[in-house]
């Protein structure tokens, strides 16, 4: 992104902010969700601290809440209402500690571990609406919201109708009551208590509340106490803003339930980062427990000197930040779209995705599914669109914010030929589909072949996930695998982190390939594995590295009369080689695969390479491979394999559970191999 793009985008990204803030914090109707509104504010944050020179006190990040209505008396805060900073990711929240103590000078977290107090206090971050009470004399005397921040409304008549509000403190600890005290909190409302109101709601034919925020946010903007009375409000309290003598802010909890009020009993505190990141992982799996929504944890400096002494950057504390659950919907930037054919011949379109995380993992496509879908979308390349993935299902772009455009948009254009085999495309129902009829079936081979042990051997890559991956439009060629990411495959039902992850593996270790192995996977026709070697002879026989455009810049200079004077290579199986070259298709996958990194290494013959000379054997498992593979690992790199030890052994690899073999290299002082060595050998090849 060029300076300019910068600033243009950060101009729109704050009017759009602005306007739904407003929305959201005045008249309490989002219409966006916290989580895509989550989305861009932050992206907005990290373009101003990548662009300083554009930062303004007049941008969202710098202003707190909306505007206060005219309808409730203004109230002044003593202290300002803050609210948090946010962070989205481990790395984020490393970030906020080195700021912090940047700008502290020192690393307070070190400084604190031989203390005995917690250098963090973690709090479930609610999703309510934030209130200011002020005690005098240990009275309730006023319940202010926070509005902008500086100026709130006085809300305290619908406040008093909250009973785990107190009207009058009880000193029940050691700590007496103050003369002056400000408490600041949540106001929150059940799940239970969103779908009854709801219910009845739309039995009177009135509007429904979009979450628990906006039914309590709308209960204690009542002008009429009666209608937040007969709405079951909750609160917790968690902040004294005032010198009470607090030292820390656990502390400040233990006064709080001394003098009677409601904290949330899972708060607590934690000694490190790696706590508070735990504790954060925990609720983002535990918190439909509650009966009550949290977004995500706030981590605080517990100490309240160092707390002070860091202030307060723009509209937010430095000592604190909001750390977010993972969204369920996110905002992005379409950056390309695909065209997928699967294997019935159907062609999908597939948004490419600047890479943003929903539902807690990393997605970088959206399934658009149809060429309709885009039309009702009226979605663009180069658009900001709100992807969404609801349960185990491919994520999917569900609206596009035409306001955030630039006009360098590109209009998506229909397809009128099959990007696999070139024929012409047809209407199938709402779908596009190859007139050609074995167009699918023959790209679903290919593929399958491409993977196959023989060729660039992906593990854990076999028909059923190839098909899966195909009907989901994760792919359409060979080449489309290498860029498949994690989270793309996570996504899928019945696909777990864990399973994803090992392909994934699979699919990076691919990446280096033998070039007999290469020039066989391509499919060519008439190419088995011992032509393929007889090519990759002709080309090279050393353990170099070749570019994918090297191999292609050399046989595509080759004549018909220079493939046909290779041995076994015939008049036609010559033609083919030739044919394919030619093709423009076989051309793009070429260049495809060179632009994914794929590698390819000079063809061994048998009596060269790495373990050439040597005999080798197997004891006991290893953790990173099979037997056999790697039996084929020594052989193609120029050992023999032996089964048993002989007095012809030159090394013995012992895995897992290595048995009597061990015992007898060791007596005939055999040169022994741990897995970690064996490995290290062959990442050398």
């Amino acid at each position: 992104m060029t300076e300019e793009q910068a600033k243009e985008r950060i101009a729109k990204l704050r009017k759009f902010i602005n306007y739904h803030r407003t929305l959201y914090h005045t008249f309490d109707e989002p219409i966006l969700s916290d989580e895509a509104f989550d989305t861009l504010k932050n992206e907005l944050e990290e373009l101003e601290y990548e662009y300083p020179q554009f930062l303004s006190s007049a941008s969202p990040t710098q202003i707190v809440g909306g505007k206060p209505l005219d309808k409730f008396t203004k109230v002044r805060h003593e202290f300002p209402m803050l609210s948090f900073d946010d962070a989205f990711s481990d790395l984020e929240m490393e970030e906020w500690l080195e700021r912090m103590n940047n700008y502290l000078g020192y690393d307070a977290l070190k400084k604190n571990e031989n203390k005995k107090e917690s250098f963090f206090y973690c709090e479930l971050k609610l999703d309510g609406l934030a209130i200011e009470l002020i005690y005098e004399n240990g009275n309730l005397v006023l319940g202010a919201t926070r509005g902008d921040g500086v100026i709130g409304e006085d809300v305290t008549q619908n406040v008093k109708t909250i009973s785990s509000i107190p009207q009058k403190l009880t000193q029940l600890g050691l700590w007496k009551i103050p003369k002056h005290l400000i408490v600041r909190g949540e106001i929150l409302v059940s799940k239970k208590e969103l779908e009854r109101i709801n219910k009845e709601q739309g039995k009177k034919g009135l509007k429904t509340f979009a979450n628990v925020r906006n039914l309590a946010a709308g209960s204690i903007r009542q002008l009429d106490p009666k209608i937040a009375a007969s709405r079951k409000l909750e609160s917790f309290q968690y902040d004294i803003v005032n010198d009470c003598g607090q030292k820390n802010h656990e502390e400040e909890h233990k006064m709080l339930v001394s003098w009677g009020f409601n904290i949330n009993p899972y708060n607590r505190p934690e000694k490190n980062l790696k706590g508070v990141i735990d504790f954060r992982n925990y609720w983002e799996k535990n918190r439909e427990t509650l009966d009550y929504d949290i977004d995500g944890i706030v981590a605080i400096v517990n100490d309240n000197k160092i707390f002070d002494s860091a202030g307060v950057i723009g509209k937010a504390p430095r000592a604190a930040i909001a750390y977010k659950f993972s969204p369920r919907q996110a905002s992005t930037v379409v950056e390309d779209v695909v065209i997928q054919v699967g294997r019935t011949g159907i062609l999908t379109p597939v948004a490419v995705l600047r890479p943003t995380e929903v539902g807690g993992i990393t997605i970088t496509h959206a399934t658009l599914h149809n060429f309709d879908e885009i039309k009702r979308l009226g979605l663009k390349i180069g658009d900001t669109a709100i992807v969404t993935r609801a349960g185990d299902v491919i994520p999917k772009i569900i609206g596009v914010y035409k306001e955030l455009r630039t006009g360098k948009e590109k209009e998506i254009k229909i397809p009128s030929k099959c990007p696999i085999d070139g024929a012409p495309v047809k209407k199938d129902g709402v779908f596009l589909k190859c007139s050609n009829p074995k167009c699918g079936a023959i790209n679903r081979n290919l593929i399958i072949h491409f993977a196959s042990r023989d060729a660039f051997d992906i593990r854990g890559l076999g028909d059923k996930i190839v098909d899966r991956f195909l009907d989901e439009g994760l792919i359409s060629g060979p080449a489309d695998i290498f860029l498949i990411k994690e989270g793309d495959i996570s996504s899928l039902k019945k696909f777990g982190e864990k399973s994803a992850q090992n392909i994934i593996d699979q699919i990076k270790k691919s990446k280096k390939i033998l070039l007999n192995k290469f020039i066989y996977a391509l499919g060519i026709l008439q190419v088995g594995q011992e032509t393929a070697k007889t090519l990759a002879k002709k080309f090279m026989s050393s353990g170099e590295k070749i570019s994918i455009s090297e191999f292609q810049k050399y046989f595509n200079k080759l004549s018909l009369e220079e493939f046909e004077e290779m041995s076994d290579i015939g008049p036609k199986v010559a033609l083919s080689i030739k044919n394919w070259f030619k093709d423009s298709h076989n051309k793009k996958l070429l260049d495809a695969l060179e632009k994914s990194g794929v590698e390819i290494l000079g063809y061994h013959e048998k009596n060269k390479g790495i373990f050439s000379g040597f005999n080798i054997c197997l004891t006991g498992g290893l953790k990173s491979m099979s037997r056999p593979r790697a039996k084929e690992m020594i052989e193609n790199n120029g050992g023999h394999f032996n089964s048993e030890i002989t007095t012809k052994t030159n090394i013995v690899i012992a895995g897992d559970n290595p048995g009597s073999k061990l015992k007898k290299a060791e007596s005939l002082k055999i040169e022994i191999w741990n897995e970690k060595k064996f490995l290290d050998k062959l990442s050398k090849i």
